[in-house]
């Protein structure tokens, strides 16, 4: 069984489309089609079932793919391990990150240096639901993940997440509203706003309807958006109030946040913490425990990354 048939059948299985998965390879789709021919003679079954579009999975193939995934990651780390004797690390870092556009946190500085200080690694960034990229580096998809951990529990089993930051959230409202111009207010007095909130697979959405569902109160979401600039101007024009992280950074927004107003929220733990997930020990690339050492030093040391 040779890795590149590996590297291919991944691929295919997670690109879904002969034509994508041949472009990432860089190679023709009738050498990814003979790949994973000769790796199906290889296993003695097939893996996928052909003459569908999108391209799927036998229960076989759905097998294998972790096992393909591991095969892969410990041949790179292989790699890196001669590699780390002259301190160069390279290869590909799949990254996963919350939506940080607008946030104080500089997540862009930290990946601008981390890709200048190893200029022979490849990156790539999805911005996806918290919950998600969670399974996605429990199952080998992401190497790591910049996530906000949802309420209650922990991460999915082999992954470890380490803390980076904690920030309240706060009522947003327009300057108009009536609670604008309150020294802090209450969830109960929540209960019958119209509220625009993020979508139901992002973390701090389960923060707010978590905290909401243990007061026993029930709200009205009358705009969802996976976008915080989208968020805070629909509070602005009075449409809706919204329960936001004060970590947003309002300067980005100085036209909107001048119609608007942040309100502490009393009697009630209202928080989002931020941590960086990544696979438990010798599971986790080479890339993502460096990337992680570098986050945490960036966050221990003052001003800029």
């Amino acid at each position: 069984m040779e890795l590149r048939h590996l590297r291919h059948f991944v691929a295919l299985a997670e690109e879904r489309s002969f034509t994508r998965a041949a472009a990432r390879e860089l190679i023709v789709q009738s050498g990814l089609s003979t790949s994973v021919r000769a790796l199906e003679k290889d296993v003695g079954t097939p893996l996928f079932i052909r003459g569908t579009r999108p391209v799927r999975l036998t229960v076989e193939g759905e097998a294998l793919l972790p096992a393909a995934r591991r095969a892969l990651e410990a041949a790179e780390a292989a790699r890196q391990a001669a590699r780390d004797v002259h301190g160069v690390l390279a290869g590909r870092l799949v990254l996963g990150a919350l939506q940080t556009s607008g946030h104080t946190l500089p997540f862009t500085s930290w990946l601008a240096d981390f890709a200048v200080a190893h200029p022979g690694l490849d990156m790539s960034v999805r911005q996806l639901g918290a919950l998600r990229m969670l399974d996605m580096v429990a199952n080998g998809e992401l190497d790591c993940a910049l996530v906000s951990m949802p309420p209650g529990g922990g991460p999915p089993a082999g992954v470890h997440v380490v803390p980076i930051l904690s920030e309240s959230l706060a009522l947003a409202c327009s300057t108009g509203h009536p609670l604008a111009a309150a020294a802090s207010v209450p969830l109960e007095r929540l209960a019958d706003e119209r509220f625009v909130d993020t979508p139901p697979q992002w973390a701090i959405r389960n923060v707010i309807d978590d905290a909401f569902r243990t007061a026993g109160l029930s709200r009205r979401t009358v705009y969802e958006v996976n976008e915080w600039a989208l968020v805070l101007d629909l509070v602005a024009a009075g449409a809706a109030v919204a329960l936001v992280p004060e970590g947003l950074n309002f300067a980005l927004h100085q036209d909107t946040a001048a119609r608007m107003k942040l309100v502490p929220v009393e009697g009630v733990r209202l928080r989002r913490d931020i941590s960086l997930a990544l696979p438990k020990g010798q599971a986790a690339s080479p890339a993502a425990r460096r990337f992680l050492d570098h986050v945490v030093r960036a966050v221990r040391t003052p001003g800029p990354s």
